[in-house]
């Protein structure tokens, strides 16, 4: 089947299995790999991008139904102007230490913060549950989110 999306600000349109996850796509066949594979069912945050500014779980998802949709990965939101202030806040807080989850942890407060979710500390974690991460305990990264979202931590 043929596909049309809004891949980091480009349309681009591919023939694809009807069973190709987004994930797949993303990485092997678009060269993308900011998004990880680690479950494959949807409770990490790894594989984590925006479709339509909301996140979405690309290791689940198939690129049949993100046809006609724009899809945001990591590479796309880091050549954007408002990225260097995400960041910035994260090295400042030591919000990321193997970067293995950091991708996943950053679209996901960018959709939270687009939609103005994010007024306390409580609610950043609550916007952030789907995202886990093995290095930091959390704590910098709920600290680095709250500068983001101009909140106490």
């Amino acid at each position: 089947m043929t596909v049309e999306v809004r891949l980091n600000g480009e349309l681009v349109r591919d023939d694809v299995e009807p069973q190709h996850l987004l994930l797949d796509y993303l990485r092997e066949d678009r060269g993308l790999t900011g998004a990880k594979r680690s479950c494959d069912t949807q409770v990490c945050g790894t594989c984590t991008v925006l479709v339509d500014g909301a996140p979405v779980s690309a290791c689940c998802t198939l690129v049949a139904d993100v046809d006609g949709r724009e899809v945001l990965t990591i590479e796309g939101f880091a050549e954007l102007p408002e990225f260097e202030r995400f960041e910035q806040a994260f090295v400042d807080h030591a919000a990321l230490q193997c970067g293995f989850c950091t991708a996943g942890m950053l679209l996901t407060t960018k959709s939270l913060l687009d939609e103005r979710r994010l007024s306390s500390a409580e609610e950043i974690r609550q916007g952030l549950a789907g995202n886990l991460c093995r290095c930091t305990g959390y704590h910098a990264i709920v600290e680095a989110v709250a500068e983001l979202a101009g909140v106490e931590a």
